[in-house]
């Protein structure tokens, strides 16, 4: 498959370097341009392009970017065609974003992302800590390997999606729709708790909407008081057993 990848954070690198691991064709870009792109991370075989480029002539379009940018980049995205799968992993953090009324107000997160580019997304990867997406993936079988829900609004989009987190070294659960996509955000049992496949659907089911908010916010403080700031990313013990204590 084509795939286009937009964003070199955490876990946009790991996305680059499982998908061409698995046969893709994979070209990379950043707000800063191709030359900024790591070159280690070009060693994998992914190729960088610019933003503009990463979505022309590909399957996938992949947007690993903050939320609060995804309305910077609907105009790229107005011109790609509608049969490109757009996958986006992001997840809604106030602290970092700035608070956003509508969801504030309620608003499913990815719904929120399908009114700012104006087209159907699937939702991916965003369930998961960059550490254990970047050093936990496992072959198909494996009895530990862990899970990715995986949300969506059609049938193409969903099995696209599933199939690439498949290819990323982790098994696809499938979590609905997009309107059921809050069951994997930040403070929910799904996210960030590193579940098998057999545990995942019940983690999704015990979801508590109006819980999550308060959940995430005490999830960000106990992590940023155990790593301090920076930038620095949690390691999967930190995150794991810090979710796993005040989610599940």
């Amino acid at each position: 498959m084509k795939v286009g990848i937009l964003g070199t954070g955490h876990i946009g690198k790991t996305l680059v370097r499982r998908l061409v691991a698995a046969g893709h064709d994979v070209k990379v870009a950043n707000s800063r341009g191709p030359d900024s792109v790591d070159r280690d991370l070009l060693s994998s075989g992914g190729r960088a392009v610019t933003a503009a480029e990463a979505g022309i002539d590909v399957d996938v379009l992949i947007l690993s970017i903050p939320l609060n940018r995804i309305p910077e980049i609907a105009p790229l995205i107005a011109g790609i065609p509608e049969k490109t799968v757009i996958i986006d992993t992001s997840n809604y953090y106030p602290l970092r974003d700035e608070e956003i009324a509508a969801i504030e107000s309620g608003q499913v997160e990815s719904l929120w992302v399908v009114e700012q580019l104006g087209r159907p997304v699937a939702k991916a990867w965003n369930a998961i800590g960059s550490d254990s997406f970047a050093r936990l993936n496992e072959p198909s079988g494996s009895p530990d390997r862990i899970s990715i829900p995986v949300a969506a609004d059609n049938d193409r989009d969903r099995s696209i999606a599933m199939a690439l987190v498949e290819d990323t070294g982790f098994d696809a659960v499938d979590a609905g729709t997009l309107a059921q996509s809050w069951r994997q955000q930040p403070g929910g049992p799904a996210y960030c708790t590193d579940l098998t496949k057999a545990e995942m659907p019940q983690a999704l089911d015990a979801a508590e909407r109006e819980r999550l908010p308060k959940r995430r916010d005490l999830a960000v403080a106990a992590i940023m008081e155990r790593i301090g700031g920076g930038g620095k990313n949690p390691s999967t013990d930190d995150l794991v057993r810090i979710n796993r204590a005040l989610f599940m």
